[in-house]
């Protein structure tokens, strides 16, 4: 009972805690709410932290002077007041639950005298009253006195001109509500897009295509006051045209949301349309009539402009000519920036402006490269504020033939072969020859080496550029060739009597195929450079001969066999090749752990000797392993103290390589021998232990070191997959008692140190310095150190066979005598000093005591009475 008792009440206790945790709270949107009649108001509210059912209840009511009135429940449907049932059966006032702990309060269309103050409660389901059960909130109903009357704007406006957009918006002051006037406009089926903002907190908001507008200060605000709004847009555009709109809205402020305004009405008008002019559409441009000319005759071609308000732009223009081929680009004669000056041009061409809307051009001593096409390109400016400018409008007038007469230049072109080859790498030399030249009088030449394969049949294969010579005598190599130009394997001269040579001083395979030359005439023009005035190619030289497919064989034989673990193992590959031209052989030495494995590779040679380990060699058996030429075709491989991990199959890889003129190396082809087994039997590893000492004969106080070596015989394992158990011992010249040696210190495999108990008197320490040396320390030694030391071992080690750890055979070294030596003076120095400290101190007292006693003695004999005495008793 006792114990049910306490249950109960600690129960009670917890639910305390948690009533005294959890209070009801109900909450509304703060107030007051500030909305337009004949909207649509909804007010929300919240319950939370209560007990219960989830599902809650809520009522509305009106709080007034004379009392409350009931509006509506979520739960009772008689719960309206009589004085406002009809609207609720209306669906006027309207609760609609959102959850199981809010509702919504909705009046569809408000009312002035809506404005009251309206309370939202929550029946209690709690086991406890806490918190509050219901929350006010203030509505103010003010009327739609919001008015906006727009000005038409200007219906049609030039590019570059400025639009003004008036609009009027007023409304019937109210407290704590605050207005706002937007421009917008519409384009096409575009959506309304924001030009400016501004209020409601008289503030500007800029829309996202015209901030760089307002910013170079293109977007202007008017603002006269009376409620009138304007906005100036300055250089219009082709863009800006549209419908546009004017947009005002009243806000009102929620209390404590910040910033956040409350948009609570809104009215909005279209202003009008408004169309754009540009300036591309007065735009005209235009050069007078076609010209015939002979050589050397002066061009004189004008260019006229017709635009509206012409003083007020900037103009670009820039004289255009294209050859007489429509196929060929045009390019550019002369041009004139917007301030005038001549950006692009010839010293040769010039251009004067004779009018504000008239430029001519004058081409002195024409030649017949100057025949072709001309054109008058003009580019109108526009500023846009900030200092900035934009292109308004470009025109290119229509073109006008100008035609230079002049006799064509005439030539024929001949292919020749006079040096092919017999077999690869030998030397190729092709004459291109230009013949029957007419009228080129202090013209250039050109030529173009092109180079396609011979594939059989009709099917088509791509040219290569080889190389060219260009007019200005410049050797321009092709993208494939330039390595081998650069080398001096390809070279391309010219000759005398017109007459070009290609030379391949080593021809290789891949060069077998059609070989052709382009020659091109040119003549100079007026700037100083060259247009080409002709351009013949000739017929295609075939280059061809039979090709002779390498050989190579390589053959491994064992040298040397690696019977046992920690022998060397030797292999030779010699090589054999036919048909490979001054060949250079890279070895590389692979091995793999069975037949038909994966391989590594092992070491490298490369064709001019470099010897290279491999990533398949780990770092630490870089001085293990050797491979070297010991013949011009024979290499020999070595694999020095075989481990177990060396066991598999060896073989090695050659290529052949050969080189023409260049220091580059070419492949050839390669081969694999056969393959080399190394295959002896593990029987473990062998140990031998040693010890070694600096000095024998010490002096007292010195430290003694001595050192305890093992050794590994055959298959040494892998790093860390050996251990030992070290135990040094002394053997002093007295005899042990006990019939056995106690070790003086001891370290086990796992690095453990131990000092044994009965050696308590003896200074020493165990050091490993490597990882098969242990290092004995006596320090301070006394003659009671003396004696004989010698050290055990136990191996540990992983087998690979099982993989587990297995224990070794107990070794035992050496015996290595430790001596104390003492010198004469230092065996006597002490003893002599305390003798001589102890005869003074006995002198000193000898003679302290003499003088004591003679004194005592003299002081008390009669016989020794002064005489003068004795006379003065007789008187």
């Amino acid at each position: 009972m006792p114990r049910e008792t306490g249950a109960f009440s600690l129960l009670i206790v917890f639910a305390g805690l948690a009533v005294l945790c959890e209070s009801r709270v109900v909450k509304v949107a703060p107030g007051p709410l500030v909305r337009v009649e004949g909207q649509t108001v909804s007010i929300r509210c919240n319950v939370s932290d209560y007990q219960g059912p989830r599902d809650q209840d809520f009522e509305w009511s009106l709080v007034l002077e004379s009392g409350d009135v009931q509006l509506v429940s979520t739960f009772d449907a008689a719960y309206p007041d009589s004085s406002v049932k009809d609207r609720v059966n209306s669906g006027d006032i309207t609760v609609k639950k959102l959850s199981d702990s809010s509702a919504e309060l909705t009046i569809r269309k408000v009312r002035a005298s809506d404005s009251a103050t309206y309370r939202c409660s929550t029946p209690s389901t709690d086991s406890v009253t806490s918190g509050n059960y219901y929350a006010d909130v203030e509505l103010r109903v003010i009327g739609d006195t919001l008015r906006v009357v727009p000005a038409v704007p200007q219906p049609l406006v030039s590019e570059g001109q400025s639009l003004e957009l008036h609009c009027n918006a007023s409304r019937a002051y109210t407290v704590n509500t605050f207005l706002s006037v937007t421009w917008s406009i519409k384009k096409g089926t575009s959506p309304l897009e924001e030009i400016l903002t501004f209020g409601p907190d008289g503030e500007m908001k800029v829309g996202q295509n015209y901030v760089q507008r307002y910013a170079d200060g293109a977007l202007l605000l008017d603002l006269p006051g009376g409620g009138f709004f304007g906005l100036v847009l300055k250089g219009v555009r082709p863009q800006d045209q549209g419908s546009y709109a004017c947009t005002a809205r009243e806000w009102t402020r929620q209390p404590g949301a910040g910033k956040n305004w409350h948009k609570i009405l809104e009215r909005s008008e279209e202003m009008g349309n408004v169309s754009v002019t540009p300036l591309a559409q007065s735009l005209v441009v235009a050069v007078e009539k076609n010209a015939t000319l002979n050589v050397e005759d002066t061009l004189n071609l004008t260019c006229v402009l017709a635009v509206r308000d012409l003083l007020s732009l900037d103009l670009e223009l820039t004289w255009l000519v294209r050859a007489g081929d429509s196929s060929a680009g045009q390019r550019v004669l002369l041009h004139m920036g917007r301030d005038g000056q001549v950006l692009n041009g010839s010293e040769l061409v010039g251009m004067s402006r004779i009018k504000p809307d008239t430029f001519r051009l004058i081409l002195p001593r024409v030649q017949r490269s100057d025949s072709g096409l001309y054109f008058c390109q003009v580019k109108a400016w526009l500023p846009q504020g900030s200092g900035r400018w934009y292109q308004a409008a470009e025109k290119t007038s229509s073109p006008v033939q100008v035609l230079v007469t002049q006799l064509d230049v005439d030539f024929k072109v001949t292919l020749t072969a006079p040096l092919t080859p017999q077999f690869t790498s030998d030397p190729t030399e092709l004459l291109c020859q230009v013949t029957d030249l007419l009228n080129l009088r202090d013209g250039r030449l050109s030529v173009d080496w092109t180079y396609s394969a011979n594939k059989p049949g009709d099917v088509s294969s791509s040219e290569s550029a080889i190389a060219s010579v260009n007019e200005n005598e410049v050797l321009v190599p092709g993208e494939k060739y330039k390595q081998r130009l650069d080398r001096g394997d390809i070279a391309v001269t010219r000759g005398e009597q017109n007459t070009f040579k290609l030379r391949v001083l080593n021809t290789r395979d891949q060069d077998m195929g059609l070989y052709s030359c382009s020659v091109s005439a040119w003549t100079r023009n007026r700037q100083g450079g060259w247009d080409k005035a002709k351009e013949t190619k000739s017929t295609q030289v075939t280059v061809q001969w039979m090709s002779i497919t390498p050989v190579l064989s390589v053959v491994a034989h064992r040298v040397r066999e690696a019977s046992t673990g920690g022998s060397t193992f030797e292999m030779s590959c010699r090589v054999n090749g036919q048909n490979i031209q001054n060949p250079g052989y890279s070895v590389v030495i692979l091995f793999a752990e069975t037949q038909g494995g994966i391989p590594r590779k092992i070491l490298s040679l490369n064709p001019d000797s470099v010897l290279q380990l491999e990533e398949g060699m780990a770092a630490s058996r870089t001085d293990s392993v050797a491979l070297e030429k010991t013949g011009q075709l024979e290499y020999r491989f070595r694999l020095y103290g075989a481990q177990v991990s060396d066991r598999g199959f060896y073989y090695c890889e050659v290529t052949a390589w050969t080189r023409d003129q260049s220091p580059d190396w070419i492949r050839a082809v390669s081969a694999e021998s056969n393959k080399m087994e190394i295959a002896f039997a593990d029987s473990g590893p062998a140990f031998n232990v040693s010890i070694h000492s600096d000095r024998h004969r010490l002096l007292p106080g010195d430290t003694a070191k001595m050192e305890c070596i093992l050794s590994i015989l055959g298959a040494t394992p892998n790093k860390g997959d050996v251990a030992y158990d070290v135990r040094w011992f002394q053997s002093p010249a007295r005899a042990v008692e006990n019939g056995g040696a106690v070790p003086m210190i001891t370290v086990d495999r796992y690095g453990l140190v131990k000092k044994s108990g009965g050696n308590e008197s003896t200074e020493c320490s165990l050091e490993r310095t490597d990882m098969n040396t242990f290092v004995l320390s006596v320090h301070r030694v006394q003659d009671r150190d003396m004696g004989e030391y010698y050290c055990t071992a136990k191996p540990w080690y992983i087998s690979p066979t099982t993989g587990f750890w297995t224990e070794g055979q107990d070794l035992t070294s050496e015996r290595v005598t430790l001596s104390i030596k003492l010198e004469m003076w230092e065996s006597l120095k002490m003893p002599l000093v305390y003798g001589v400290l102890a005869a003074l101190g006995v002198g000193l007292l000898s003679i302290l005591f003499g003088l004591l006693v003679a004194n005592c003695c003299l002081s008390r004999n009669p016989m020794h009475t002064p005489r003068g005495k004795l006379m003065d008793l007789d008187d």
